[in-house]
């Protein structure tokens, strides 16, 4: 099974729950933890792996043979992206716009285009004890993280179970984050600013036809803002996470929930139960 663990916003606690979740799984089977978060990745500051590989990532990107371009301009005119611009005696390619859809070099009528490649970032891979670990570093710069974030995703190997770390927002990034997940926790807090995340990531699951249950974080018993709304909406309430200043200590020194206090491993173990027979 696949579990996607998104927010709408950051800060709410989402690989607090990734980190804790995977954890706890590994009590019932092989588990791959993916920090797909590839602008910010922290999982590592809580699992502490053992790195054991390093690969760079590349997206390719065009590259023009003058000697054989006629300047037709079939490759600017397929290019959505704008990253090809035919000028009257030459070809200027713009690799940072390019998204890597091959069109250019696919289509170039007289074979004057080949894949060039441009480096994205790098995937680093190994194990913290038993559990698979994969994580993203997006290149310093870089403004396009999918074809990094897919390739941490390909380095996933088969498991009982695979938590996926995925960015905050609602953006490109989330949404080839949680492609093909199984099933996708959301992280919120009850505050005004936590909805209004919240309902916006509820909406691009609904377009992606993904189920989802909520995790509410921080919760001081006293809120039911976030429990109106997934009642409104019928989404389930998976866990409750209460605002306590032990917890953030432990979080602080980069020590996971159910590493800092063994009652939690049956709470997250419970969660997992509920995501896979309540979404």
């Amino acid at each position: 099974m696949t579990i996607a663990v998104a927010s709408g916003k950051g800060g709410t606690g989402k690989t607090t729950v990734a980190t804790s979740l995977a954890l706890a799984l590994q009590a019932a089977g092989s588990v791959e933890f993916l920090d797909c978060d590839v602008e910010e990745p922290n999982a590592h500051l809580f699992l502490k792996p053992d790195i054991e590989r390093r690969e760079k990532v590349e997206l390719a990107v065009p590259q023009v043979d003058d000697a054989k371009c006629t300047l037709c301009g079939r490759c600017a005119e397929v290019c959505q992206f704008k990253a090809i611009a035919v000028l009257k005696d030459s070809v200027l390619v713009f690799p940072e716009l390019c998204h890597g859809c091959t069109a250019c070099w696919v289509l170039c009528p007289p074979d004057a285009i080949t894949p060039g490649g441009r480096e994205v970032g790098v995937v680093e891979s190994g194990r913290a004890g038993p559990m698979g670990f994969h994580h993203g570093w997006l290149r310093i710069g870089e403004a396009m993280s999918p074809p990094l974030i897919r390739a941490v995703k390909q380095r996933a190997r088969a498991a009982d179970a695979t938590v996926i770390d995925v960015p905050p927002g609602t953006s490109c990034p989330v949404v080839e984050s949680v492609r093909d997940a199984d099933a996708v926790v959301l992280v919120t807090e009850p505050t005004p600013f936590g909805l209004y995340d919240l309902n916006l990531m509820v909406s691009v699951l609904e377009v992606l036809g993904l189920p989802s249950g909520i995790v509410i974080n921080r919760d001081d018993g006293a809120s039911r803002i976030i429990d109106d709304y997934a009642s409104r909406r019928h989404i389930p309430v998976l866990m409750r996470i209460p605002l306590k200043r032990e917890i953030a200590e432990h979080l602080s020194r980069g020590i996971p929930m159910v590493e800092a206090d063994g009652t939690w491993e049956s709470e997250f173990l419970n969660l997992a139960e509920k995501i896979e027979h309540s979404i």
